[in-house]
């Protein structure tokens, strides 16, 4: 069975969970290196998560994941919030956090360069646009974003 498939499992089974306990999850990443496997879920709430929160996924996800069994190596969870830097991986992710500073990564050039970091100004079905310093929006579209993550402003 590929990573792939087991995390999808993973996803469906811990997130009715993950919902019923007032936050959502935000992602999950499984990853296998040197014989050790680490499983990564990420949840968000309004307001920000706390640590209780973290503790009370945590308890709640180890005990479906014991008694349904669908990841079969053994590994070591952690739950955490993304964070304030977090990723922005999907179109809703974007939207959620229009009006915000962005870091973005694409694998091509956009006006001769690949690195750019501006206001998230619109969001549209095929990409995002950002607000560069002395008012330039730049047009990006999902298929050329690498990486992408939200700037923290200080």
């Amino acid at each position: 069975m590929s990573l792939d498939t087991i995390r999808e499992t993973v996803r469906e089974i811990i997130e009715p969970v993950v919902n019923a306990l007032g936050v959502e999850l935000d992602d999950l990443v499984l990853s296998r290196m040197k014989g050790k496997a680490l499983l990564r879920v990420f949840i968000e709430k309004e307001g920000g998560v706390t640590i209780d929160d973290c503790e009370r996924v945590s308890r709640e996800v180890e005990a479906i994941l014991d008694v349904e069994d669908p990841i079969p190596f053994s590994y070591v969870l952690e739950v955490s919030s993304p964070g304030l830097d977090r990723p922005l991986k999907r179109p809703g992710d974007f939207k959620r956090f229009r009006g915000s500073m962005a870091r973005v990564v694409t694998q091509e050039l956009i006006d001769n360069q690949s690195f750019f970091i501006g206001k998230i100004a619109e969001v549209k079905d095929d990409g995002v646009v950002l607000l560069m310093p002395g008012d330039k929006r730049v047009a990006i579209p999902y298929s050329c974003i690498s990486r992408a993550r939200l700037e923290v402003e200080v």
